[in-house]
Order: structure tokens, then sequence, then C-alpha cells
């Protein structure tokens, strides 16, 4: 519980953004291929029907015709996930899975990992415009992707270039909260090359956080993408990513005497600069991919109180990575198996406000893959890795999967059983607040083992998808703050943290253009107290969760109707003036919309969020957002 005072209270002051590469799209492919293939799943692309790991992916289009404006919005449709946000669009934006803690989920784009200083990843910058799809794979990954992959992982993959000339799109939006927002894109290429570039700025007007004054809070988001992709040979390719993104966010101070919001004129600026560079080259008919990649990442955070900086953080991440897979059949078995190998080479820096030291930590990695498939119906994977820190404990984490499609059904089975880690961070180790925490150099990393059940059954030639899952998750080690000295610090708890739970998706198409979908999950966490061994349930994990929505297509597929709920149950959060967990209100909130293409070039859109103006809250006394109208066109020429 008191570790959240680290993630809300001292990383609202000091939150930083890094990244660590790591390869997740083949760059040869066409975006055709990657609409079939799940690219998360381990260290090689998988059709999605292939893996035994359970998965969400939402695509770009469905996004699109959904009006998502954010990632965090999306996500709050995925069964397993909880999103909390500190007031508007722009305030920080947490992501929970399965139960465990916000720097226990690895946010990836492109490959690179968005991920701050706290050990989390803020999702409140990430727009949605540019992104192709988002996969979403629950459960241990860290023998894939290593530390903060103790949960999951959310990989969004940005759009692609066409290879058949250029097109250039936009879009434009205004809305009832003072939004304004303008895009505009640019993506194509030729028989040996494609590229994707896009510029998106929206501001909003927001709403007041607090319950004191009038002062609205806003947010101002300049977001610039870019890929490219190049076949010097038919063997070897080249691809690169560039991303930056530069924010100014109105905040409210926390009076942590009262745990009251005060409607202050205080601000955070956010600039944060994403890359990567990298080689693929296949031999022997295919049978042989190397894959080469160098990433590095550069982020700065300013924090301000009446005008005057008060806090700020630098850091920044390069890391390097090679891996070759070889691909070869046995006919006896009626099988196809691919076996990986992979090297990996991070260092990361870090400089907070309020010292003058320079911190820094490198770690060298290796990884192994086997993947198998028998007569196109059993599919294994297995993977194992070792992490070599020089300022921590090293680690060893594995994972297993299966999963099989029954033949002449509509059945599929899937399980996984893992382990993962989750190094402190910068800030836990190093960083200082006068008066509010000191870090602490000796913590050692979290450690997770998991597992998960279920099954997929379709119904009617698959018009209805149901698909339920039951996981299984503990975590030792676990980061928390202790009180016991003259400034609080972060300690390794003894005793284990428990998550389990159901996770429940279903699917409708009438084949009439209308369509349905639900989401379900369960979760009950807890956590193992410093003393006394009493097990308290954790924070902002509600215990039920879910969604529906129902869209219908008509007029010749021009014209688009939807509406859509998210609903939360039995959510509870830390009031930091007694620490005492309080229960949040349950609350349902509803959306909205239509859109109509007029022709293939230009669609109009209009959507209502919230629209019975719902009052509640996500974190406990920071307000959200009432009833809000958006309209907005959309072009492609």
């Amino acid at each position: 519980m008191h570790k959240k005072f680290l993630t809300t209270g001292v990383c609202a002051l000091a939150l930083v953004h890094a990244a660590r590469a790591e390869e997740t799209a083949a760059p040869a492919a066409a975006p055709t291929v990657l609409e079939r293939m799940l690219v998360t799943a381990g260290l090689t692309p998988v059709e999605e029907g292939k893996t035994g790991r359970a998965f969400t992916v939402i695509t770009g289009e469905e996004l699109q015709r959904s009006q998502i404006d954010n990632v965090a919005d999306a996500l709050r449709r995925v069964p397993g996930v909880a999103v909390s946000r500190m007031g508007p669009a722009g305030g920080l934006t947490q992501v929970r899975m399965r139960g465990a803690e916000s720097n226990h989920v690895l946010v990836m784009i492109d490959g690179i990992e968005v991920l701050d200083p706290s050990g989390e990843s803020d999702l409140s910058s990430l727009l949605i415009d540019e992104i192709d799809r988002i996969e979403v794979l629950r459960g241990p990954q860290s023998a894939f992707w290593g530390s903060n992959a103790t949960a999951g992982v959310i990989n969004i993959i940005t759009r692609r270039g066409t290879r058949d000339g250029f097109r250039i799109g936009g879009r434009a939006e205004t809305g009832s909260d003072g939004t304004w927002l303008g895009g505009v894109n640019l993506s194509g290429g030729g028989e040996t090359y494609d590229i994707a570039l896009s510029a998106l700025r929206r501001r909003i007007g927001g709403f007041n956080v607090s319950d004191f004054g009038t002062e609205k809070d806003g947010d101002d988001n300049t977001t610039l993408n870019g890929r490219f992709t190049f076949d010097l040979t038919p063997d070897l390719v080249i691809d690169g990513t560039l991303r930056h993104v530069d924010r100014k966010s109105a905040l409210d101070a926390q009076d942590w005497m009262t745990g009251l919001i005060l409607d202050t004129d205080d601000e955070a600026t956010t600039r944060e600069t994403f890359g990567s560079l990298g080689a693929t080259l296949t031999s022997f008919d295919g049978a042989l991919t190397q894959k080469a990649r160098l990433t590095g990442s550069d982020i700065s955070r300013d924090y301000f109180a009446g005008g005057a900086r008060t806090a700020w953080t630098r850091g920044n991440r390069v890391n390097g990575t090679y891996q070759a897979t070889f691909a070869f059949d046995t006919a006896a078995l009626d099988a196809s198996h691919k076996i990986t190998g992979g090297y990996e080479w991070e260092r990361e820096t870090f400089l907070p406000s309020h010292l003058t030291t320079r911190f820094d930590r490198v770690a060298h990695s290796f990884v192994g893959e086997y993947r198998g498939e028998f007569a196109d119906q059993v599919f294994l994977n297995a993977a194992l890795r070792h992490d070599v820190n020089d300022r921590f404990a090293d680690a060893t984490t594995y994972s297993l999967s299966a999963a099989w499609a029954i033949p002449n059904t509509e059945t599929r089975l899937h399980a996984s059983v893992g382990t993962g880690v989750t190094n402190p961070t910068f800030f836990e180790q190093f960083g200082y607040v006068p008066t509010l925490f000191v870090g602490n150099p000796n913590l050692k990393p979290e450690e997770s083992f998991g597992w998960d059940i279920g099954v997929e059954q379709g119904f009617f030639d698959r018009r209805l998808v149901v698909d339920v899952t039951y996981f299984d998750q503990d975590l030792t080690n676990e980061i928390a703050v202790s009180y016991a000295g003259p400034l609080p610090t972060p300690v390794n708890r003894d005793g284990k943290s428990k998550r389990r739970g159901v996770e429940i998706a279903a699917n409708v198409d009438l084949m009439n253009g209308l369509t349905f979908g639900a989401t379900y999950t369960y979760t009950h966490a807890t956590e193992q107290a410093t003393a006394g061994g009493l097990r308290t349930s954790e924070i902002r994990r509600p215990r039920h969760s879910g969604s529906v929505n129902a869209a219908y297509v008509f007029a010749e597929d021009k014209a688009r109707v939807f509406g859509e709920a998210v609903f939360s149950a039995g959510l509870l959060d830390t009031d930091f003036v007694t620490y005492t967990n309080v229960r949040l209100k349950d609350y349902a909130v509803f959306n909205v919309g239509a859109s109509y293409r007029f022709n293939e070039h230009l669609e109009a859109y209009a959507k209502v969020e919230n629209l019975f103006d719902t009052e509640y809250e996500e974190v406990l006394n920071y307000n959200t957002q009432g009833r809000t109208a958006y309209f907005g066109l959309r072009g492609s020429f």
C-alpha cells in the first residue's frame, strides 16, 4: 500500500521516461502480415492463434471507429487491465495488469520501452493517430523482455507506409472542454522502401481537478513520429524509428496533511525522444534470420509552482541487441521448429533534482527460445533468460506456454507459466526529495511467479467467440516505503503478495452490420504487510471491472453508430492522512458516437463521452471529466 506514496506522491514530482530497445516486428513484412501476426509473444512473431499466452489485439482501425484519442482509454476495454488517471488527459496515467503494480507492466512503442525512473510508464502522452495496433500480453514475460514485464506487456506498433505510392491524410477535432486537435500524416513508398511520417498537436482546456477554485487543468501535447524500411538487397533490410513528444500539463498540488487537492497553478513540461536503427539478414533460403538493433532515448521533466522550477529529472538509455533464429522442419513428426538465441546490452543514466551526481548502471542479458508447431494443432513455446546487473542481484527468468487447437472443433485451449523480475528504479535506489524521500541503494529486484489457463470457444462459425482465462500470480521481495527512519525510504518486504482472478472476453458479429463486445475481470489482489502477517487489499485494482459495446453499420457501410460503457466496482485507494484504504464509489461511464463517410476521401465523426455526466473518482480526491462532446473531420488523399 505504502509503495503508492512513491508512485503518486514523490514520483508526481520526479517522473522520467526511459527506453530500452527490443525489436518487435519483422521489418521486411508488409502491414498485411502484421495484421495476422502477434509480434509480442516471444523473440519471433507468431500467428495469433498459435500462442498459449493470454492476449488482446486492438487494431488501428478499431481505434479509429471507436474515436479513441489515447492509448489509456483503449486499454479500458482490455480484460485484466485497470487504468487510473489523476485528473485530465494530461494527468499521470497508470496501468495495472492482473492486480500487479503499475511498474510491473512493460510498455513498448516500436520495440522501445516507455519507462520512467519511477519504474512505471505514464500513458498520458500516448496519442493514437499513428498507431497500427496495440498488443496486450498478460502474465510474466520477463524471459523475453527483461525487467518490468512481471505482469504483462503492452506493445504499441505504429503504422508503416505501403509500397504502392504515397498518400497524405489528416484530421481536425474540437470539443466542448476546450479541446483542439490537428494532425497530418504522410505515408507510402516504392518497390524497395516504405516510409511513414506523422505530426499531431492536441490542446485540452480541461477541467478543475480540485474541489476548490475554478482554474481548469489542461494539457498541450505535440507528438512527431516516423519510421522507415529499406531493402538493401532481397535478403538484407534496414529499418528505423524516431519519436518525439513535447508536452506541457497543468497540475494541482496535493496537501499531504489533509490529502486534499489544492487549486494551484503548478505545471510540468516533458520532452521525450526515442530512436532506433535495425537490420535484418536472412540466409539459407530463409532458414536463418539474424537481427541487430541499436536504440536510444533521452527524457527530461521539469516541474513548476507559481512559475518557478521546483524539481526536474534527466534520464537516458542506450541499448543494443542481437539475435539469430534458425527454422527447420521434421517431416516424421509433422512439425516445424524455431530456435533463437540472443544477447542484449544496456546502459542507463539518471540525474534527479536536489542531487549533483549522475547515476548509471549497465546490464548484459542472454536469452534463448524454442518454438514448435506439431500437426498444425499443438503449439509450444519455451524461453530462458539470464540478466547480469552491475548495481543489484543478477536474475534468471523462464517462460513456458502451450496451445491446442482441437481438430474439427471451434475450441482452442491455452496455458502459460513463467517468472518475472522488476529491478529497483533509479529513484528507488538513488532518489532524494528533501523532507519527503531518500533512496536505498541496497534494494533487491522484485520477483514473481505466475500461471494461467484458459479456453477460447467459437460458436456459429465463430460469429460468437468467448475466451475465459483463470490466472494466479505471486510477488516476492516487493518494494514498499518504510517510515521507520528519519526520512521515508524504500525497502524489500518479507512474504508474498498474491493476485488471482478470472478474465472473460466475448465478441458477437450478427453479419448484418450489428456487432457486440464485452469484457469482465474479477481480481483479488492482496499484499503482505511489513509486520504481523496481515494481508491487505491492493489499491487501484477494482475487484470487478469490464466493458460492453455495440455498433451498427448501415447506409452501404457509410454510416456507423456505436455505444459503450466502462464499469468499475470494489476500487480502493489510500487516504494519506490516516494511511488506511478507503473504497471509492462504484461507477459506470457511457459513451456514444457516430460517423459518416461522404466518399473515399472524407469522413465526419462526433462523440459524447460520459453521456450521463457521472461523478466518479479513479484516484482519491481527483475529479474526473464530466459530459463532453467532440466533433471532427478526417481526410485522406
